[in-house]
């Protein structure tokens, strides 16, 4: 009877420690996810150019400095970094591990930010804001850049997220006005790369003819069910539409990163951080 007794507690404890550990790889097992997009419009010199997007950290730590994340990132040598929103989180601001990550990026690339609706939310993006800029990351505040190499050129445009209005707005019609005070409705000849946090405002993208879109937000569905995708997103409700991997409309092609870390849901099941690279390739 002791015998059956000790062999059951065995057996629970067992299943507790597999339990904590199958949570423990979950949230904190980054898996490097890969696309190559190509076009005619990618100058030759920027076959092969790699850019790295990180998403939705919501001040979560990978190591002591965030040694964990930076040493996969740096081992993906990019050329550029593009992170899209949500770089703290409102609920529990801590703002340190986040600034630790930035200053550890732009040591190994250009790094491009925009917001995301937590930024707002917490009410401290305006200092958060200086020390962005101070460390050298490029704030892309509704604001274009260019990124040049030799005589030929790409860009890479950056939109606030939405919540940044305080008064009673419409998300889509704000994103859109962004958007119409820095293109040209004509479009451009040069390859461009939007970033905006949300990733449900597809058919807006893709109205204004970007080439790519960097989108977070979704946290890859928070939970993945497999063979039929993510359960829930902000903004999109149960079974989303958007929430991870490439989507593709027109000429249009959108990249949704799950993320790195969780907000208001404290977990991730089948849903591991996510670091994406996409390779650019030039069609002659």
């Amino acid at each position: 009877m002791r015998k059956k007794t000790k062999r059951k507690w065995i057996y629970f404890l067992s299943g507790i420690a597999l339990l904590i550990f199958f949570f423990y790889f979950q949230n904190n097992s980054i898996v490097i996810s890969n696309y190559t997009i190509s076009s005619d419009k990618i100058p030759p010199i920027f076959n092969g150019y790699k850019i790295v997007q990180l998403s939705d950290l919501h001040s979560k730590s990978f190591g002591n400095d965030q040694k964990n994340l930076v040493k996969k990132i740096k081992n993906l040598e990019p050329d550029s970094i593009v992170f899209t929103g949500d770089l703290i989180d409102s609920y529990r601001y801590d703002e340190e591990t986040s600034l630790i990550l930035m200053e550890r990026l732009v040591q190994i690339a250009p790094v491009y930010y925009v917001t995301g609706n937590h930024e707002w939310w917490s009410g401290k993006f305006d200092s958060l804001e200086d020390k962005l800029k101070i460390i050298g990351v490029q704030v892309m505040r509704n604001k274009t850049e260019e990124i040049t190499i030799g005589t030929d050129k790409i860009q890479i445009i950056g939109i606030d997220d939405p919540a940044n209005v305080e008064e009673s707005y419409e998300e889509t019609g704000k994103t859109e006005k962004n958007i119409t005070d820095l293109i040209d409705i004509e479009g451009e000849d040069y390859f461009q790369i939007l970033l905006s946090h949300r990733p449900e405002m597809f058919s807006l993208y893709d109205k204004y003819g970007f080439d790519i879109v960097f989108s977070g937000h979704a946290h890859g569905g928070q939970f993945r069910i497999p063979f039929v995708g993510g359960l829930i997103a902000p903004d999109q409700g149960f079974f989303p539409e958007y929430t991870s991997g490439k989507y593709t409309s027109d000429n249009t092609t959108m990249i949704v990163n799950r993320g790195l870390g969780n907000s208001i849901i404290p977990i991730r099941i089948f849903n591991r951080p996510e670091i994406v690279v996409v390779t650019l390739s030039s069609v002659e």
